[in-house]
């Protein structure tokens, strides 16, 4: 589903741009009403469904994103004619910045859960980049953000047993939020994100059920015990 939202709505915050992370988030944050006039066409809010696919790997890209509120998955299709999710996009995260230097989308992009994006064409960014030198330092931002992400996911996600590869990744979904509780994903996705078997991502949530480290609340909803699972990680 999408809306259109003008320059001037975006800037004085009609249409809930108020609470959008286009004002918030770091890629945008230093920009004047001046400099969001230059985008010239309007910034488009986008709600996908859990499952629908924002982009696929290959097309040829227009926009960026930035997300708002939700959960996204970046999924690398490799040779052999598997996939795996390589990454998780959250609130304020931009997507799409691989075509400011190339033409293509480089993954598919779907959504985890219900998430709510805005959309600017990527021509707008890149004549603003060029004359902003506050947009282009907030741009080098986003990459070097991306870049320890993907670091942060080899090192923590990728590697070790896999009961602190879970733990790794049940933390990561609390980030920036206020509560202990949180909603999982289906075990095929966890195992992909985790370079474990789907089984074995099911063993290591049922283990952390019978710990108590995980209490269900209802489907793929649980309230976390983040000490306990901090403690599994350090052992």
């Amino acid at each position: 589903m999408k809306s259109i939202v003008s320059i001037n709505q975006a800037w004085n915050g009609n249409a809930d741009c108020l609470h959008c992370s286009i004002r918030s988030s770091a890629l945008f944050n230093g920009l004047t009403e001046d400099d969001f006039k230059q985008f010239h066409k309007p910034v488009d809010q986008l709600t996908l469904k859990q499952g629908q696919v924002l982009y696929n790997m290959g097309d040829v890209g227009a926009y960026l994103f930035t997300v708002r509120s939700g959960l996204l998955k970046l999924v690398q299709s490799l040779p052999d004619g598997t996939q795996r999710v390589v990454r998780l996009l959250y609130s304020t995260d931009v997507l799409g910045l691989e075509i400011l230097v190339g033409d293509k989308y480089e993954h598919d992009v779907v959504a985890l859960r219900d998430t709510e994006l805005c959309r600017y064409p990527v021509e707008a960014v890149h004549v603003l980049s060029q004359s902003n030198p506050v947009l282009h330092k907030d741009l080098m931002a986003q990459w070097q953000k991306a870049l320890a992400e993907a670091d942060a996911w080899l090192t923590h996600l990728s590697t070790g047993p896999a009961k602190k590869r879970m733990a790794n990744l049940l933390l990561r979904l609390l980030e920036g939020e206020d509560t202990a509780q949180c909603e999982i994903f289906n075990r095929e996705d966890m195992g992909s994100i985790l370079s474990l078997t789907t089984e074995t991502a099911s063993r290591a949530i049922s283990e952390f059920e019978r710990l108590g480290l995980m209490k269900k609340l209802s489907h793929n909803h649980y309230d976390l015990d983040v000490e306990g699972l901090q403690s599994v990680i350090a052992d």
